[in-house]
Parts: C-alpha cells; sequence; structure tokens
C-alpha cells in the first residue's frame, strides 16, 4: 500500500519558482516517496528530528515527515542547501519549527 502525498503551501510556492527541469526532477523525487518512505533520504537531527531529507537534484534537498498513522507522506520544504547561508533549506525550515507552523 502505497503513502498519500501532502504538500506544504510554502513547498509548492517554491516549486513554482523554479525552472521546469528541475522541478520535473523534483517531482519525480516526491512521486518515488509514496513507496517505502521510511527507507529513503536520512532522518534529520535536532529540532528537526521528525523529519527526514532526501537529495533531489544537486543541492536541491526535499524535507518530509512520515506520518504513518494516515499513511501520509507530508512535503514540508524544499530548497537548497547552502550550508552557512541565511537561505539554505535546513536554516529556513528550523525557524518555521520554532514558530509552530507544521503542527498537525
Amino acid at each position: 500500500m502505497g503513502y498519500k502525498l501532502l504538500i506544504s503551501e510554502e513547498a509548492k510556492k517554491y516549486l513554482q519558482s523554479i525552472d521546469p527541469k528541475t522541478r520535473d526532477i523534483i517531482g519525480r523525487k516526491i512521486g518515488d516517496l509514496k513507496e517505502s518512505p521510511e527507507k529513503r533520504g536520512k532522518q534529520l537531527a535536532g529540532i528537526l528530528a521528525k523529519y527526514r531529507s532526501i537529495q533531489a537534484a544537486g543541492r536541491y534537498r526535499i524535507i518530509y515527515e512520515i506520518r504513518k498513522r494516515k499513511i501520509i507522506v507530508y512535503i514540508i520544504a524544499i530548497g537548497i542547501r547552502k550550508e552557512g547561508s541565511r537561505v539554505d533549506v535546513y536554516e529556513t525550515l528550523k525557524k518555521m519549527v520554532k514558530l509552530g507552523l507544521f503542527e498537525e
């Protein structure tokens, strides 16, 4: 049985802002998460410990949460890994989590 995919509004907006070729690659990676999402990507740590991250296209990452009770993979964020930058996808997500933007 496959998981249902939900995509946050922030992730949808980000997807629309990038070039079509990269968007297509990311879209295929998101689609792959329907099957065995717990075996893909890596578990994050610290404040982001309930999320997983998978490399999508170059430095782009897809951050997601597996909600097993509801059989849902919730795509939280999509963005570029740019360590040390204020626009790094992980740093942006940490700020959003602290604000409580992704509570069930």
